[in-house]
């Protein structure tokens, strides 16, 4: 099934602590942003990229576009405030009425079987989302004490891509624009419509690039994949 993504690039990174947009940090001499580009860029089922960008930041994302030789169109959308504001104006941008997923740029492990089985079920369902189980127990705390253990068989930790259908999507960002709500992600404002929304297993590898210490597990996933990649070509040769 066919599909655009939009991909909030807009955010300051503050939790980072680089001084710049952590889209531009390098993974194996290649910006984060790049690496989750060549994902899509790399899928035939993919029509397109829509970008939500901080405009003082659209030439420099340019550039490395064409120096990573992204193929597919780009689109660019005004990046907002918040990341809610940013998916929206970038759904405004989108040019198909069938599937348009939402994917955090700063998420680059994200592979194309996981995307395939998101889609397939996005298209059956209208809303799909990838997640994986809650591992760690979780507790629900006030102040500096425990309040309640949560039983955990039912929890799971949400990643992107999130996939809907074009008309779910917008028609739960408009509601949640008229209701000044401020979802925590898109599956949230669907939820509300109400719409149900599938899930899809993940992979605890998906991690999404928020901390300094995300960089070294994201180095660690890096060499992983490529002594799996070189094991691979040596059993075949």
């Amino acid at each position: 099934m066919s599909y655009q993504v939009i991909l909030p690039a807009a955010g300051q990174g503050k939790r980072m602590g680089a001084g710049i947009n952590k889209l531009f940090l390098e993974l194996n001499n290649m910006p984060v942003l790049i690496h989750t580009l060549l994902v899509f860029d790399e899928d035939k089922d993919c029509d397109g990229m829509i970008l939500a960008v901080n405009p003082e930041e659209q030439d420099q994302i340019k550039s490395l576009l064409d120096q990573y030789k992204i193929n597919k169109q780009v689109i660019f959308a005004q990046g907002g405030a918040e990341r809610q504001q940013s998916v929206y104006n970038g759904l405004k941008a989108v040019t198909n009425s069938g599937l348009v997923l939402v994917h955090d740029a700063a998420r680059p492990f994200i592979t194309k079987e996981m995307i395939k089985m998101l889609t397939e079920a996005a298209e059956r369902d209208g809303a799909a989302i990838v997640a994986v189980p809650v591992k760690d127990t979780v507790k629900k705390v006030a102040g500096d004490h425990v309040v309640e253990t949560i039983e955990r068989s039912s929890l799971w930790a949400v990643q992107t891509p999130q996939a809907f259908r074009v008309s779910v999507l917008l028609e739960a960002h408009k509601k949640a624009e008229m209701e000044g709500f401020l979802g925590t992600d898109d599956a949230s404002l669907v939820e509300r419509i109400p719409h149900p929304v599938a899930v899809v297993p993940g992979d605890y590898n998906n991690i999404k690039l928020t901390t300094q210490e995300d960089l070294v597990f994201a180095e660690a996933i890096l060499k992983t994949r490529t002594k799996l990649i070189e094991a691979k070509g040596t059993d075949s040769s």
